[in-house]
């Protein structure tokens, strides 16, 4: 995996560019673009990976990513299966508030918008309760042109600036050291090597032998770029798996996908599950179970 500076190719006659994907797995390099980008998963599953964290993400999810934040949408590993016939669709709409579109954020009607964007540079995702009027307004965008479609997106903006409830932030990578080039490429193959044999007995050597470091420097630099050490990082991973794996009934017991997601020992798993989630997995299973039961309520 590469971090790649992308750059998003936009129209001479647009300041605002919509992009609908349906292939078999989402884009699978690590990239940042100088554009902020707004993402509606309408279907398919994974891990998004921005800065130095990492967030699950099924159908319906709309995730914000700021400006120049190191991200990939990293498809479950069933989708790369050969004739796997999953697809993944996505709606993206992609706007520079520092580039072509300066000048509107400048003006005073524009300055809450403003605000809203420089406060969450490290982006955020969509609260469920948003999600309706978040849909319609990006269909909205994406079926116009002209100065509807940009009619549509100042709609979209507005929708933001409604939103009331805290808005965690995808990353922290804002108080992390800048990463070069060749640094993203070199942490782009850790993840990448660590989301890949997560299920294994992986060491510390094993993950530093990527990086081509011993495994002292390789500590050092990993903490200093991601905020996180090699241990915590491969937990995350681990007990992000596992979180899929139970809201998707793919496990015949608890203790199955603690094993199948590298855990040697259900104590340990447990332990690192409530330390990560807040919560004991059957907690967790049964909290997931009632927000369901809610939500559908309310759509009622």
């Amino acid at each position: 995996m590469k971090v790649l500076q992308f750059t998003i190719p936009v129209a001479h006659d647009k300041s605002v560019i919509a992009e609908k994907v349906c292939q078999p797995y989402h884009y699978p390099y690590l990239h940042r673009h100088k554009e902020i980008q707004l993402t509606w998963i309408k279907k398919g599953e994974g891990t998004l990976i921005v800065g130095n964290n990492m967030h699950h993400y099924v159908a319906g999810d709309v995730f914000l990513i700021g400006a120049n934040m190191p991200h990939v949408f990293k498809s479950s590993p069933e989708y790369f299966l050969p004739n796997s016939g999953k697809m993944v669709e996505a709606l993206t709409v992609f706007f520079n508030s520092d580039g072509v579109l300066a000048n509107v954020f400048n003006l005073p009607e524009m300055k809450p918008s403003a605000i809203f964007i420089q406060q969450h540079q490290q982006g955020f995702k969509l609260p469920n309760y948003t999600l309706g009027k978040i849909y319609k307004a990006m269909n909205l965008l994406q079926d116009q042109c002209g100065l509807d479609q940009f009619m549509a997106f100042l709609n979209l903006l507005k929708e933001f600036t409604c939103i009331r409830a805290k808005l965690d932030p995808l990353s922290t990578y804002g108080n992390l050291p800048g990463i070069t080039e060749n640094e993203g490429i070199r942490i782009g193959s850790i993840y990448n090597y660590i989301m890949q044999h997560f299920m294994e007995d992986i060491t510390l050597e094993d993950v530093a032998k990527v990086a081509f470091m011993t495994p002292e420097s390789f500590c050092r630099y990993f903490k200093k770029h991601t905020g996180h050490t090699f241990v915590t990082f491969l937990n995350e991973v681990r007990i992000n798996e596992a979180c899929k794996k139970l809201i998707a009934h793919r496990f015949e017991s608890i203790n199955t996908v603690a094993y199948k997601c590298g855990f040697k020992s259900i104590t340990n798993f447990n332990r690192v599950f409530k330390l990560i989630i807040g919560n004991s997995p059957r907690g967790y299973l049964d909290n997931y179970h009632h927000n369901i039961i809610t939500l559908a309520r309310a759509a009622s």
